[in-house]
Parts: C-alpha cells; structure tokens; sequence
C-alpha cells in the first residue's frame, strides 16, 4: 500500500474580480502550478510570505474549495467539496486558537460535536473519548467543564488540536498553528504535534511564513512565492544548500541561537507584487539581486533532481 495520503498534481485556483465600466474584468491567480505528494507519518512545510497562496493551498487541501485546474487526491480518490467520507480523514488547525473556538460552549462539548454529527456513539463513549483525547494533548480531566477563555493561548491551541484529532484524521492541515504563540509555548506545541504524529502516524501539511518555526518538524519543504513554488525538496538539503534567492534571504532572516556565529543578512527591497499584475518573466525579479534580462522575460522551470528542485535562472551555488 502507498504511503501517500494527499497528492496534489498542477493545482491552479483563480478568483474573478469585480467587472468595471469599460473595463474587462480581472482575474487574480492566488494558486499558480502546485504539485506535491504528502506521506503517511511526515510533515510538508509550505513556507512563505502572506499573499504567496498558502491558504488558498490549505482551502483546497481541506476541500474548502475546488481547484480551478488541476487534480486533488486523497488516498488515490479525487477530493471533492462536500465529499463527506473523506472530509473526515482531513482536519484543519487555525492560527487563532480562541478566534477558532465557541467561546459559549464548554471544552467537552466543543470536543463532543464532531462525534455527534459524525458517529452513532451514545453520550458516555463520546465522553470517554474526549477525555482520552484531552489526555493525549496534555489536558487534565476537569478542563471538561471549563469554557475557553479560561485558558492560556497555548492550552487553547492544545483543545484545537485535539477536536482536530476526534474523527482520527489521516491529515492535519497546520494553518499557522504557533505564531500567536509566545516563543517556549511555540515549542511545548511543536514537540506535542511531533510526538502525536509518530504515535498516530499523521501526515502533517504545515502552512508557515517563516522557516525557523518548521525546520526541527518539517520533513520536506516547499517555498513558495506569489502563488508558484520556486523550491522544494528535503528539509535539510534546502536549509542546507538553498538553491533560490528567495529561499536564501528566508533563511537569513531566520534566528541562530549561535551568538558566535556570522551570518549575512539579505534585506529584500520592495514588496510582493500584487497578483492582480504580476511581473513578466520569473515573479522574483524585481526583488532579486541576481537578475539579469533573461529572468525579466522567461518563466524559470522547476529543475533539480527529486530531492531537491528549485525554479531559477541563476540559481545559487
């Protein structure tokens, strides 16, 4: 059996905008050529800045929405909106752990209503259930009876996580999970989702805008850039030896907690392009020090190998 549980093949979503006098009207092409293979126990990082279509990715990867061309599967069946026997093997987790919650209802029953709507268990499994789940995520047995805005950021993010976990999900899409976050809960969060993936086997699509966060949980990354991918491959050779300029000034704009460290930081002039007009050629170009004439005019393909592709004319050694 493959161990791909999500694969994404060329996946475009475009968004009309509103018609004007005398005017045609426009189109804005917020997912431009993804393609990904998501496994069983492993975690993609999608990293990026805002505006790049990294939600839109989570939209369609949650069956939110539906391409505009391309293919989505899960477990080999194409993922349809409002396919109910798959909607439950993908779960999703917000940025915003108490904007994602009902502040009127109790923890247990916030962890109870997926049960209700999607199983036939009567009330004292679903309870015995809940609380196993509270106990996996590090909750104790009387946060059953409190209402979320009882809790610390991070405790909220822990409940989350767990009605994420209620229908025994294959996939858990991340959506900025800890950047509200102060930075030690980032990492008590980070550890718990790393220890209930290697517990449970969860394949984890991990949407960040920086890479500091997703280096020590990620397995494979993708970097993306007004709506392409400009490289992808394993973590450790992109963070190694990234090949794009992009990715680069990510990187250098990453924390080390080497104090005797150099490290040169690239400062990025201007600001993402609006994908109502992108840039002709490579869309990096008009940020990018090493741009000649040819990056202006031509689209650079993705090439590499397998484990490491990276979409540029003149690529990084």
């Amino acid at each position: 059996m493959s161990d791909v549980v999500m694969e994404g093949r060329d996946l475009k979503r475009y968004y009309e905008g509103s018609r004007k006098l005398f005017k045609p009207a426009t189109s804005v092409r917020a997912l431009n050529g993804v393609s990904f293979k998501l496994e069983r126990g492993k975690t993609l990082a999608v990293v990026g800045e805002s505006g790049c279509g990294k939600s839109t990715l989570a939209r369609l990867a949650t069956m939110i929405e539906t391409p505009s061309e391309g293919e989505l599967t899960i477990g080999g069946k194409p993922a349809l909106v409002g396919d109910a026997s798959l909607r439950s093997r993908v779960q999703i987790v917000f940025q915003n752990p108490y904007g994602s919650l009902n502040p009127r209802q109790k923890v247990g029953a916030i962890l109870e209503e997926p049960l209700k709507i999607n199983t036939q268990l009567s009330a004292a499994e679903r309870r015995a259930k809940v609380e196993e789940m509270m106990k996996r995520v590090g909750l104790r047995p009387e946060h059953y009876g409190r209402y979320p805005h009882m809790f610390s950021g991070g405790q909220r993010q822990r409940i989350a996580i767990a009605r994420a976990l209620m229908l025994n999900p294959d996939i858990l899409v991340l959506d900025e999970p800890v950047s509200a976050l102060d930075l030690s809960i980032q990492a008590q969060v980070l550890n718990l989702l790393m220890d209930l993936q290697e517990e449970m086997g969860l394949a984890y699509l991990f949407i960040s805008h920086g890479l500091s966060v997703v280096k020590h949980i990620s397995d494979d990354v993708m970097v993306m850039y007004l709506g392409r991918p400009v490289e992808e491959g394993a973590a450790d050779q992109v963070f190694a030896h990234p090949r794009h300029p992009y990715t680069a000034a990510l990187l250098s704009a990453t924390p080390v907690a080497d104090p005797g460290r150099e490290k040169t930081r690239i400062s990025l002039t201007g600001e993402l392009p609006s994908p109502l007009k992108p840039p002709s050629g490579c869309p990096f170009h008009p940020r990018c020090w090493r741009a000649t004439d040819v990056c202006k005019a031509e689209m650079p393909p993705l090439t590499g190998d397998a484990g490491h592709r990276f979409a540029c004319h003149h690529p990084l050694d």
